[in-house]
């Protein structure tokens, strides 16, 4: 029997305060919420490790890096992250950004992977914001590319938010295709020119959302064919997420994640899913929403 690979280490939690936008406790909520369904005996649990410095400093700057490991980040470095500094919060981003890595090492041996984690797409090359630490998306990429496994990475970034980070620290590289599709008038307010931005009206519906992701398709379908897609399952879309703005139901977050898996299944590209930003006082419910890219993976396999 086939089984779908998921990535997941259970430091990935972080303490944040009871009233914090951020769930810290998402990534266990999601991983035990797999392990309650029936589908999870087709579940196959990988382990990250740390990523080490030098693959690091492919997407980071040494000086950024040091501060992370040294725990020396600045009041206002701080601020842009908006999270809590703790001992927890270092040692997690060392293991998640090597977690998304994991995946697309394994989406290349198997066309499927899924990491209980990811989608750090605002973290830049010099330093974090927006609840991210280490970018994951480009981390990723640039090693994939540096270590010979790829020649060509689409980046296909789904989350509400535009992935600013990822651009800034990929912009640069001619075989890393950024293709963000987010709400036009969210975090971050000032926007990034990638490959290509998809720019989406605050309070669209279900139809307007979906002919945007096909079209969208389409026309990358038509421009290149990349060794590896990175694609950020991002759930803030969904009409009632706290961060949101867009009017996406749940049917709509699974015939997004079904078009786009099918899309690259069917042209056998393999695609490693990160789960993105979601964010709501219901854990439970985020632990659900969360799970949909799980299940639509499952039925690719």
């Amino acid at each position: 029997m086939n089984k779908l690979n998921i990535i997941y280490h259970p430091d990935y939690d972080i303490p944040v305060p009871p009233k914090h936008r951020f769930v810290g406790t998402k990534f266990s909520d999601l991983f035990f919420y797999l392990q309650s369904q029936t589908y999870f005996s087709k579940c196959k649990v990988t382990q990250p490790q740390k990523a080490t410095k030098e693959k690091l400093l492919r997407a980071h700057s040494l000086n950024y890096i040091n501060k992370i490991y040294e725990e020396n980040l600045s009041d206002n470095e701080l601020r842009k992250i908006n999270l809590p500094w703790s001992r927890q919060l270092q040692h997690r981003s060392f293991l998640a950004i090597e977690g998304t890595y994991q995946a697309a090492k394994l989406a290349l041996n198997y066309g499927i992977a899924c990491h209980v984690g990811g989608g750090t797409h605002h973290a830049h090359h010099e330093y974090g914001f927006g609840f991210c630490i280490f970018n994951d998306l480009a981390y990723t990429a640039l090693n994939l590319i540096e270590e010979g496994y790829t020649k060509s990475v689409l980046i296909l970034d789904a989350d509400v938010h535009q992935g600013d980070g990822t651009i800034d620290i990929c912009q640069n590289h001619p075989s890393i295709y950024t293709c963000s599709i987010h709400s036009e008038s969210n975090f971050p307010f000032k926007k990034k020119q990638g490959w290509l931005d998809i720019s989406i009206p605050a309070g669209s519906n279900d139809d307007y959302y979906l002919s945007q992701i096909s079209q969208t398709l389409k026309e990358i379908d038509s421009r290149i064919s990349p060794d590896i897609v990175l694609y950020d399952a991002g759930i803030d879309i969904f009409k009632e997420d706290g961060l949101g703005n867009l009017n996406i139901s749940q049917k709509g977050i699974i015939q997004r994640d079904q078009i786009i898996l099918e899309n690259f299944k069917n042209k056998r590209i393999p695609i490693a899913t990160v789960i993105g930003g979601g964010y709501s006082i219901d854990l439970h419910e985020l632990a659900a929403r969360h799970s949909i890219v799980f299940k639509v993976a499952l039925e690719m396999i």
